[in-house]
């Protein structure tokens, strides 16, 4: 039986994302993008997987530093997500237009107005297609609004996947 393209494409973009802000920081040198391919993949040690675009200058310096930092966003934070779908800016304390400050463990930013954030260094890549897969281990996570609940990328009609 082949591959229907149409079919794999509904039944891939039938898989439940959250929407995140992922950072990374090499020195001066930023990169930060919306992401949605996370998942938690072990409990002890508490790892989790981030596919990155491969050519994307966040991949880039993931793979120079092994370390990153994930803001999760919001129900009502879309626009901040809908902010780190362009290149990456920096100026003063904020990057892409939103407040940041530099996570304790890796100083790679964090969104402060997320509800939830944690850093990860990276023990595993897998770079294979046009996205590399960092497996990374937890190594530092905090809680700002426990009540506040999570942007759920169906919700904002966009789609990425298939």
């Amino acid at each position: 039986m082949a591959l229907d393209p149409a079919q794999k494409k509904t039944a891939l973009r039938a898989i439940n994302y959250g929407l995140y802000v992922l950072c990374a920081r090499d020195g001066d040198d930023y990169g930060a993008g919306g992401v949605n391919w996370l998942s938690q993949a072990s409990f002890d040690p508490p790892l989790l997987m981030a596919a990155l675009k491969a050519d994307s200058g966040s991949a880039a310096i993931v793979g120079r530093t092994g370390a990153f930092a994930v803001s999760v966003l919001a129900d009502d934070q879309l626009d901040i997500g809908k902010a780190f779908f362009r290149s990456t800016s920096v100026e003063g304390d904020t990057i892409n237009g939103v407040r940041f400050e530099p996570g304790p463990e890796t100083g790679c930013p964090l969104i402060v107005d997320c509800p939830w954030w944690f850093e990860a260094r990276v023990t595993d890549t897998v770079a294979r297609g046009d996205h590399t897969v960092f497996v990374a281990e937890v190594v530092s996570a905090g809680v700002r609004n426990e009540d506040a609940t999570p942007l759920v990328l169906r919700s904002t009609g966009m789609n990425y996947g298939g």
